[in-house]
């Protein structure tokens, strides 16, 4: 099968508009987002975020997630942590979703 031919029936497999482009998952039991991720005509599902974490994305935890994952998200695109830290853990520029109304900061 031809790379066009392949990822085409990736994109539509799994309901993404182009790659590299996350998208993410309500119905997926585990993972909250998913991303076909190409680079050098390679192509890579990738899955990421833990579902049940919740969404304590605040400056404390965005620190900590970056120096826990630094390695991997170096690694690039073709690793979960990169699409992680690109997407759930953009800060401001990134995901304008709110964090649970208890895990607000206060002040």
């Amino acid at each position: 099968m031809a790379h066009t031919d392949k990822k085409k029936a990736m994109l539509k497999r799994y309901g993404l508009k182009k790659t590299n482009k996350p998208k993410m998952t309500p119905s997926h039991p585990k993972k909250k987002a998913v991303v076909l991720a190409e680079q050098n005509h390679e192509l890579k599902l990738i899955r990421f975020g833990a579902k049940g974490y919740g969404h304590n994305y605040s400056p404390e935890a965005r620190k900590s997630f970056k120096a826990r994952h630094a390695a991997n998200i170096k690694k690039g695109r073709m690793s979960a942590a990169y699409w992680a830290d690109k997407f759930l853990w953009a800060g401001p520029s990134g995901r304008k979703r709110q964090p649970a109304k208890g895990q607000r900061r206060k002040g």
